[in-house]
């Protein structure tokens, strides 16, 4: 049966005020000059309108992280790195979201993920007057925006649940100025702030759980360069029992007497789709004709990830990690044929992935397929040469040339069997992610071993205090994700902060 389409929504007004109206420019001009508009117009440069109907937390962030200058480190379309709700999948499925929407612990669980610091504030964990003054320090700074999660029936506006973000406050007349990302519906508009309260004061019905706001600002450092958490394929949820559940109860073992032997109880009893959780960020470009050469920021780019690369690989942790996976290996700085099976692999998913993205596909990655792919070299600028995987996706009937830039980690010795000018590109890996991963864990994980000895010995082995600075920002910013993350099995629990490292 059709469904009746529809053109925007009268905006009940009072309570609102409609931001456009005569009142509303009157109520921004005295707002501007009390200062409480300072944030807006980085918001208003970057506000948009949320692509789906359940998206309106995607879009919410989405804005403030842009909003915010935060780079995510990976592109959206074209060379572009920018914030896009596609983007925004650490925390919960794509899919998922844009058939029920998404949960606040969840969106601050995104945030925490895109490299944001994030407070977050149910209404049962604070007051109005805490809320009201929240507000006027964010709507007075540049540095922080607030995100607000209500229900829509106390402003007599149809609908249910909904995020925004706060674009301002007037101080005299108390009122908030709500930037409402479903722009189809309703255009922003000013409401009393004791009502915005009354709004957030709800039950979501499918947490239990009150709604709230959140502070979202910049970290001092920035986001990863070369690893990220991702759930988009359900993998974090078996690992995250892994990491909360199962961890804790393998070390009781007592039968743990030395490290070779942990590492192998750990890696044994990894869930099959470990390897899914902790990613790499793929750089992609379109293919153009002509195009042999990187430009000087992508090759800037890739300079850091692969330093990042190297620095993974020169860890004792590493060395014990790749050991334990090829034991008998006849020339161990070498690619075994099963890497090299791998790297085919790694080139077929990543050239659909890469495609998926630059075609602004929501979803996933399925629907494309590579019809050949190959590894090349291509000039970096004068720097020599770098590793390309280059292909082509076909999507209904129209073909995509790609090219995915791959961080390498070249090795001092020369590979066994190869035609790679005797040189041993090594691509991240599976030995590579295992490393990460252990690091990633808190120091608080390995508490429960039970030797004392071999707890010391391990706990130097996965110690962040020696690591150089680009890889130890890199393994804390994935420490927050995991973090977030694996507690947001529970709702409640996405909001706990992260325990200090000992």
């Amino acid at each position: 049966m059709e469904v009746a389409s529809l053109y925007r929504r009268v905006l009940p007004s009072p309570p609102a005020v409609e931001f456009a109206s005569t009142e509303g420019k009157r109520l921004f001009e005295e707002a501007m000059q009390g200062g409480t508009m300072e944030g807006f117009f980085n918001l208003i440069s970057y506000f948009q309108t949320q692509s789906e109907p359940a998206f309106c937390g995607l879009a919410s962030l989405s804005v403030v992280l842009n909003a915010l200058a935060i780079d995510p480190g990976r592109t959206w379309k074209g060379p572009w790195r920018w914030f896009d709700e596609s983007m925004l999948d650490c925390c919960e499925p794509l899919t998922k979201v844009k058939a029920e929407g998404i949960t606040f612990g969840k969106v601050a669980c995104l945030a925490h993920c895109a490299g944001a610091r994030v407070q977050s504030f149910r209404a049962d964990q604070t007051t109005i007057h805490d809320f009201r003054a929240h507000l006027k320090r964010c709507a007075s700074s540049q540095d922080c925006h607030l995100i607000s999660s209500y229900h829509r029936r106390p402003f007599q506006q149809t609908g249910t649940g909904h995020f925004s973000p706060i674009g301002g406050y007037h101080a005299g007349q108390d009122m908030a100025l709500i930037l409402d990302v479903a722009r189809f519906k309703y255009p922003p508009h000013w409401v009393p702030l004791p009502l915005l309260w009354e709004a957030m004061n709800t039950t979501d019905e499918a947490t239990g759980l009150l709604r709230g706001f959140m502070l979202v600002s910049r970290h001092t450092s920035s986001p990863s360069l070369l690893y990220t958490v991702s759930c988009g394929d359900e993998s974090w949820k078996s690992m995250a029992k892994y990491c909360v559940e199962d961890v804790p109860n393998l070390l009781k073992d007592e039968s743990l007497n030395d490290v070779a032997t942990l590492l192998s109880h750990l890696v044994e009893s990894l869930p099959a789709n470990a390897g899914d959780l902790i990613k790499w960020v793929i750089e992609v470009r379109r293919k153009e004709e002509g195009e042999s050469s990187l430009s000087k920021e992508e090759k800037e780019r890739l300079a850091l990830k692969e330093k990042v690369l190297q620095q993974v690989r020169d860890t004792k942790l590493f060395n014990v990690v790749h050991e334990l996976q090829y034991p008998k290996g006849p020339c161990s700085s070498c690619s075994s044929s099963s890497d090299e099976d791998s790297l085919s692999r790694i080139a077929a998913n990543v050239c659909c992935q890469g495609a998926a993205f630059l075609s602004g596909n929501l979803v996933s990655r399925y629907g494309f397929c590579c019809r050949e792919t190959c590894i090349k070299c291509v000039e970096a600028n004068g720097d020599g040469l770098k590793t390309v995987i280059s292909g082509t996706v076909v999507s209904d009937g129209s073909e995509q040339g790609v090219d995915l830039l791959l961080p390498t980690s070249p090795s001092k010795t020369r590979l066994c069997n190869s035609n790679l000018r005797n040189k041993v590109v090594k691509y991240p890996s599976g030995a590579d992610v295992l490393t990460v991963l252990l690091l990633v864990l808190h120091p608080n994980t390995w508490f429960g071993i039970k030797d004392e000895g071999v707890k010391a010995e391990f706990q130097n082995l996965v110690s962040t205090e020696n690591l150089p600075d680009l890889l130890k920002r890199e393994i804390l910013h994935l420490r927050r994700q995991i973090h977030y993350l694996t507690g947001c099995k529970g709702e409640e629990a996405c909001q706990v902060p992260m325990p200090p490292s000992p």
